[in-house]
């Protein structure tokens, strides 16, 4: 089964993604934060991961940051969804392969985590 991670502070938004990738058949996993979030990548090994931005701890570019300086996941598609700070996302674009801005369309990220790593099996 594919393995989506979704971390996010705003337990409201975690669950509405979580919820709807479980709907389309994907095992989620999630973190509220990107400290915890390293965690559960090593434990889990997700084949694409959704993040917000503003996080305690550790926000969503210092937690893509070390997901990609790791040679087994420098190729990992991290989604990026954030209300203020998308602009800085998307200029560090070799970290994440999407943006989104919140509020989101759900579909849209369903459509975006699809053509990433298909549908799951």
């Amino acid at each position: 089964m594919t393995t989506i991670m979704v971390v996010d502070d705003e337990f409201l938004v975690a669950d509405v993604l979580a919820f709807a990738l479980e709907d389309e058949g994907y095992m989620v996993v999630r973190a509220s934060n990107g400290r915890k979030g390293l965690d559960v990548f090593q434990r889990d090994r997700p084949a694409l991961v959704i993040t917000d931005f503003m996080m305690p701890v550790m926000n969503g570019l210092e937690f893509a940051s070390a997901i990609k300086s790791r040679p087994e996941s420098a190729d990992l598609p991290i989604i990026l969804i954030s209300g203020a700070q998308a602009d800085i996302a998307r200029q560090n674009g070799h970290l994440f392969a999407a943006v989104f801005d919140k509020p989101f369309r759900v579909e849209e990220i369903i459509a975006t985590v699809i053509s990433f790593v298909g549908r799951p099996h």
